[in-house]
């Protein structure tokens, strides 16, 4: 028989509400034991929870039955008041309960997946929906939570079941007269499926830095006034400010909300030729982070000339210290001159590369649709070969069926459940 968890659900600590659930088959039976009985599914019971006589906490218990519960399994659910020590006592009373556990992080979640409640990319969908610090990675796991990637895979699999069973009828009757070509209603679906996976791999990258956040490198030279910009742009002093050329050496990094989106703004060394050897660090690394940001704000002095560097497209130009010398596209750390425009440049950029995007949100979900992608484009090299092999269609179709099995989590997840779940909470 399978255990009995239990854990609390919401954050340890002192709070109005807690949560602490039970699953498995012995649920009942630890409302039973608490005094509370007649539980009836999906109906709210206000209760006293009995220990020995005496009351320990009274509060609102829900039952769900066995199928219609977030694990599939039969649960029951204490909200009780938020104080540690009541916490603390419902958690040791369940403890000294016979057939009760206290839950593993992320057994919950890891049961709902076994009971076929949610997919594989659900339970990714769900990890991400906790750890979201920001309205765009609030939505974005909002959808993949809500099955989007099972869906679409499910429309996937159809097609090339139809597929599949044309060719497969077609070799099966070689040396019968089939009533029609097969071929170019087989070779519509391959091409249909290729594009749907093209599309969707090349909208995960927009997606992916949505769900790990973008990085904006503030780049130019010493003392133009980057740790400034930064400082004001974030509200607080996270980078040293000073009149002394070079004060910034290493990169440093602050996480930020930008209309919805997750950004971490960079504040890089000053680009210049310099003969100190920690600053030459500082300079080396910054042109190595700048290069891998997704965009850059390159500041310059007043009358400053973008021609003296390598400007890239998609680069914001500004121009610093607009409190002395106001000019279009001037920023100021010190009075804040410019900072909405530079926001709402920054944001109008990235929200146009989010604008595509796809709802594969991490990179072993691009790599499922990638093997299938590959097999699509081989079955269609087969498929508009003059000598067409049936048989090795077949089998990337086949091949392509088994990576949406991987996408979805059917198959060959076994190795990566440990990794997923530790990074869930004991209560989720």
């Amino acid at each position: 028989m399978t255990d009995t968890i239990f854990a609390l659900a919401t954050a340890r600590g002192k709070a109005g509400i807690a949560v602490v659930r039970v699953s498995g088959p012995l649920a009942l039976t630890s409302a039973e034991a608490l005094g509370v009985s007649g539980l009836t599914a999906r109906q709210v019971a206000f209760r006293k929870l009995i220990v020995d006589g005496e009351i320990l906490d009274s509060g609102v218990v829900l039952f769900f039955e066995e199928g219609a519960s977030f694990t599939g399994e039969k649960i029951v659910e204490y909200q009780i008041h938020g104080g540690e020590s009541v916490v603390a006592a419902l958690l040791r009373f369940l403890g000294g309960v016979s057939g009760l556990r206290l839950a593993e992080p992320g057994e919950f979640t890891r049961r709902a997946l076994e009971n076929g409640r949610l997919d594989l990319t659900q339970v990714e969908a769900l990890a991400d929906l906790i750890d979201a610090e920001t309205e765009a990675q609030r939505r974005q796991a909002q959808r993949v939570l809500s099955g989007a990637i099972g869906r679409r895979a499910a429309e996937w699999r159809k097609d090339l079941i139809r597929a599949a069973a044309l060719i497969e009828a077609t070799i099966d009757f070689a040396d019968e007269e089939i009533p029609e070509n097969v071929i170019p209603e087989v070779r519509d679906i391959v091409i249909r499926l290729s594009d749907a996976f093209r599309s969707e791999i090349d909208g995960s990258r927009s997606a992916e830095r949505i769900r790990a956040g973008f990085e904006v490198a503030i780049i130019g030279a010493p003392n133009v006034g980057k740790s400034s910009l930064l400082n004001a742009l974030v509200g607080r002093d996270a980078a040293i400010t000073s009149s002394v050329a070079g004060t910034t050496r290493d990169v440093i990094e602050v996480r930020m909300d930008i209309a919805g989106l997750p950004v971490t703004l960079i504040d890089t060394a000053g680009l210049r030729e310099t003969e100190d050897e920690v600053e030459q660090i500082g300079v080396a690394r910054a042109k190595e982070r700048a290069s891998l940001a997704d965009l850059r704000v390159l500041l310059l002095e007043p009358g400053g000339s973008p021609e003296a560097w390598d400007v890239e497209d998609g680069d914001i130009i500004a121009w610093s210290k607009a409190d002395l010398f106001p000019v279009l596209n001037g920023v100021s750390g010190v009075s804040g001159h410019g900072l909405d425009w530079l926001l709402n440049e920054i944001k109008l950029r990235l929200q146009d590369r989010v604008s595509g995007s796809g709802v594969l949100i991490r990179d072993r979900q691009r790599s499922a649709l990638t093997l299938a992608s590959e097999s699509m484009a081989s079955a269609r090299g087969w498929l508009y070969n003059q000598d067409v092999s049936l048989e090795l269609v077949a089998a990337d179709l086949r091949a392509a069926s088994h990576s949406l099995d991987l996408l979805v989590g059917k198959i060959g997840v076994e190795r990566l459940l440990d990794e997923i779940f530790s990074s869930f909470c004991i209560g989720k």
